[in-house]
């Protein structure tokens, strides 16, 4: 199991919604993130994409110096930029990180954004084009560990004599990961990336999507990997967390939220239209409407884009929780939480002591020097606070 944290290259807030309780998003706030991640565990840390998020790559870049073990999940957006360019980047960061980056492949689903990108091909073209980006991406890079040349002709791309000089340190290439809905997204899934990522749907949802990627791989001889993309409200009680629920959305008026779902009503993204049917365009309002699933929450999705439900409740729950999505054969859980700096050690502390031990160890291997198990915390009369210790098989 991989858990991964998310750095809010959108903006940050107590409250989703309003400009109330909202923090700068800046180098320093974007650093005091990335560094508790890195510090806490986590494997890595997922950078948002679109026109209104600062530039990913420019922003893992800057962060490179200020971690030591954090991964960057970086997108890369076919249309933007062209395969080749793409690889050098690629294999310029993951030599500068010391092999710390993995690809996040985005085909995008707002048209609207898009066509200001000068993107104008429709949802089909698109999975097209980013199929035969991804196919020259990884072939670039595969082959620059022999000095090989690659060229490829197809509907959409074409290179000719394509070379890297500098290869990446991770082989054959940087990881590559993709999420998307459709039965177009599914096959570019099976045929060309190494993890598939879903949002957080129900888990009965998630499993027919797991089996679904993971029946076109076998078909082709391939192995896929799965991840999923989740908020997390995680408190030291039941009632708390909800509580914290209800505030992340308390700030909501009827025109923001009808505003949101309109805008996402115009994308072509099955995933958004999968989201936003779990809150049915937003109608849905009460803690007992928004609960999809047993601690699964689809508040978030009545403003948010893209990743819409967060998983609420004590840190019992919400381990047994993501165990059961493990079970479905996710190992990489990528979270979030508002405000992302203080939700990042909520989370570390409440619940990486309840993951399973393999994962308390590997989370300790990511953090030398940081404890799961004490001794910890405050000195209290010259000793230390009594040690936490959680039994796990």
């Amino acid at each position: 199991m991989q858990v991964f944290w998310f750095l809010p290259t959108h903006g940050d807030s107590r409250y989703l919604g309003t400009s109330e309780g909202a923090r700068q998003v800046d180098l320093g706030y974007l650093q005091q993130v990335a560094g508790a991640a890195d510090r806490l565990g986590y494997e890595g840390v997922l950078i948002p994409t679109g026109r209104s998020c600062e530039d990913p790559w420019v922003i893992a870049s800057s962060l490179i110096g200020a971690t030591q073990r954090l991964k960057f999940l970086v997108a890369v957006r076919p249309g933007l930029h062209e395969p080749a360019l793409a690889a050098r980047m690629a294999a310029t960061f993951d030599r500068l990180s010391g092999g710390r980056l993995l690809v996040n492949l985005v085909t995008g689903g707002d048209q609207a954004e898009l066509e200001g990108d000068g993107v104008f091909l429709d949802h089909a073209a698109r999975y097209e084009q980013s199929a035969e980006f991804i196919r020259i991406w990884r072939e670039i890079l595969a082959r620059s560990h022999g000095g090989e040349a690659y060229d490829f002709d197809g509907k959409h791309l074409r290179v000719k004599g394509a070379k890297l000089f500098y290869p990446p340190v991770q082989k054959p290439h940087p990881p590559v990961y993709f999420g998307g809905s459709s039965a177009a997204a599914h096959d570019l899934a099976a045929e060309q990336v190494d993890a598939y990522l879903t949002w957080g749907e129900p888990p009965a949802e998630v499993a027919k999507k797991v089996a679904d990627v993971r029946a076109r791989a076998a078909k082709l001889g391939r192995t896929v990997k799965f991840g999923i993309r989740l908020h997390v409200i995680v408190r030291e009680t039941e009632d708390e967390a909800w509580r914290a629920a209800d505030s992340l959305i308390s700030r909501l008026d009827d025109d923001t939220v009808a505003r949101a779902q309109a805008a996402f009503a115009k994308m072509d993204s099955e995933g958004q239209r999968r989201m936003a049917a779990l809150h049915q365009g937003g109608s849905k309002r009460t803690r007992a409407e928004l609960e999809i699933s047993p601690n699964l929450w689809a508040g978030v999705g009545l403003v948010r884009g893209g990743a819409g439900t967060a998983l609420v409740g004590d840190a019992k729950t919400v381990a047994a929780r993501i165990d059961e999505y493990a079970d479905l054969g996710i190992d990489t859980f990528v979270l979030s939480g508002y405000p992302h700096l203080e939700e990042a050690y909520r989370f570390a502390e409440l619940v990486f002591p309840l993951l399973p031990r393999r994962v308390q160890n590997t989370l300790q291997s990511k953090a030398p020097g940081t404890t799961l198990s004490g001794p910890f915390g405050e000195v209290v009369a010259n000793v230390f606070a009594p040690s936490l210790r959680v039994s796990q098989s």
